[in-house]
């Protein structure tokens, strides 16, 4: 990636990181900017943190979300919110998120599945403006969109905004972080048993 939009990502990061010590309550529901599947009227809303640079995000996504959305979100059970994080390297899942975006909100959680599903392979070969550039033209980009995608600091500022509500306002200082209906859920590693229990509690 440029060194230019590396730093433009890098400072975007660090601007909101570093609010982490200021804290209220997390919130339950989707904000502005946030992305969500499902029925909105749904009695169960599912909140997920994450960070497109994670590997337990990833892990979540590849092999536990699937089921989940199937058996719940699908069916109009679970609203489900995801809240776009920044992890280490902070400006590879800031791109990420920012290609997804870009592709068009119809395309954003494929696009968002296939940044988790090569994130292996990226960080194997240290090649991730190739691997997200792969992601970003198999959604219909062009290289050139790519990079100002990536490089648009009107989408880098309001995904600074973001982040930095999930750290001053949510309290969140990992990912994955889940909620159902505003109850903290897990941290980290989540299996589809922790979610069918939580589900059964808030349906309730």
């Amino acid at each position: 990636m440029p060194n230019t939009n590396r730093r433009i990502l890098v400072l975007a990061a660090m601007g909101a990181l570093a609010l982490a010590a200021c804290s209220k309550t997390a919130q339950s529901a989707a904000a502005e900017g946030d992305m969500t599947l499902g029925d909105p009227k749904a009695k169960i809303e599912m909140v997920e943190y994450a960070s497109a640079s994670c590997a337990h995000c990833a892990r979540f996504n590849n092999t536990v979300f699937p089921e989940f959305k199937a058996k719940y979100i699908d069916t109009g059970k679970v609203h489900y919110t995801l809240k776009e994080f920044l992890t280490p390297p902070n400006e590879v899942a800031a791109a990420g998120f920012l290609i997804a975006r870009c592709a068009g909100k119809d395309k954003y959680f494929s696009v968002l599945d296939a940044v988790f599903r090569n994130q292996e392979q990226m960080f194997m070969t240290g090649d991730f403006r190739g691997g997200l550039l792969k992601v970003a033209q198999s959604a219909g980009m062009t290289e050139d969109q790519f990079n100002k995608c990536v490089s648009d600091e009107a989408a880098l500022k309001a995904l600074n905004a973001r982040v930095e509500r999930a750290v001053k306002v949510d309290k969140i200082t990992g990912t994955p972080t889940f909620f159902i209906n505003g109850k903290k859920v897990a941290e980290g590693e989540v299996t589809m048993a922790q979610l069918d229990a939580a589900v059964a509690e808030a349906s309730k």
